[in-house]
């Protein structure tokens, strides 16, 4: 076997670096660059079920107390290592439709239309790229939240504030419900968190729609095909959901983990945005360890799309293998 060194590599690179310049590669098809991305959505098959990634793009976040329990030097080695820009945390954020052949299921719902506006484009995609893979929101059945943070629940509301699913039941877990409908716990909430904004945020959103919410309890049904599962710690109530079609299986998590360079890699860190985060690490170890035993996989929300892997032990904690992706259907 013939092996390069570095010295002849670099050699090589020179050398065609400089025939480039002498005409020996004529252009004959020079076009403007795009500057933009195709609608991003990406389908695969549970079973019988068909499930649609549909991406509802990025948001860049400071690295400054982004992970609570972890130097910065800590949280930028992590990125490095994975081959991510390590001076910010770049955020992917992906719900999923669901065609059960009876039902069209949506599992959360993106950060919506103020999100779209205020980022230019980069977050708040997911109506547009839900109409570009062909799914009409007006028939979809039920859309099933897993918690009240806005990048999950924002997207179930229109530009100007109408219902965005029309026709459908939306479906919310009782225990998160529960939390943010109390106002107790909304007086108690700091002036000027996120908690705050939180509480906020889910008045205005369910406000629009009076009685039109079905509370669900965890380890049930919520449609036939997918069961809700207690994944508490991100917030008091959050939920994720086990879709099942013959024998296949994939977890939905929601944020059991945000980016798994930072947070699959090191099962211990704390995101800030975890309101109880040793319950969501206790959560996050027992997800993953049946995970890794069952040999499930697990779609996740923050996850680099379309979101799709399996997980494995490893020395540090868990790393992420990425499904294979399917050029069919």
């Amino acid at each position: 076997m013939t092996e390069l060194s570095r010295r002849q590599m670099w050699m090589v690179t020179a050398a065609a670096a400089t025939l480039a310049p002498m005409g020996h590669f004529p252009a004959h098809g020079a076009a403007p660059l795009t500057g933009k991305q195709a609608p991003s959505y990406y389908r695969y098959k549970i079973g019988s079920y068909e499930v649609t990634a549909v991406t509802d793009g990025i948001r860049i976040w400071s690295l400054d107390n982004f992970v609570r329990n972890a130097t910065r030097d800590e949280v930028i080695t992590a990125l490095s290592a994975a081959y991510l820009e390590s001076e910010k945390v770049v955020l992917p954020y992906t719900p999923i439709v669901i065609n059960t052949g009876r039902q069209l299921v949506a599992v959360d719902t993106g950060a919506g239309p103020t999100l779209y506006e205020q980022t230019k484009g980069a977050l708040g995609q997911f109506h547009t790229n839900l109409a570009a893979a062909g799914i009409d929101r007006d028939a979809v059945d039920v859309v099933i939240i897993s918690h009240f943070h806005l990048d999950h629940i924002n997207g179930l509301l229109t530009a100007d504030n109408k219902p965005a699913f029309p026709n459908a039941e939306i479906a919310v877990p009782a225990t998160e419900w529960k939390f943010w409908s109390d106002d107790g716990n909304m007086n108690r909430a700091p002036a000027g968190s996120p908690v705050e904004s939180n509480f906020k945020n889910f008045r205005r959103v369910f406000g629009i729609f009076g009685n039109k919410v079905t509370q669900y309890e965890p380890n049930k049904e919520v449609v036939p095909g997918i069961t809700s599962v207690a994944t508490y710690g991100h917030t008091p109530g959050h939920t994720s959901h086990v879709v099942s079609s013959s024998s296949a299986n994939v977890m939905v998590q929601a944020d059991v983990t945000l980016l798994p360079a930072l947070f699959v890699q090191h099962p211990g860190w704390h995101v800030f945005l975890d309101m109880d985060g040793p319950m969501a690490e206790h959560t996050r170890r027992k997800v993953y360890d049946m995970a890794v035993a069952e040999k499930l996989l697990i779609q996740g929300f923050h996850h680099p799309f379309p979101g799709l892997a399996h997980v494995e032990k490893d020395s540090a904690g868990y790393r992420m293998v990425p499904a294979m992706w399917n050029p069919t259907i």
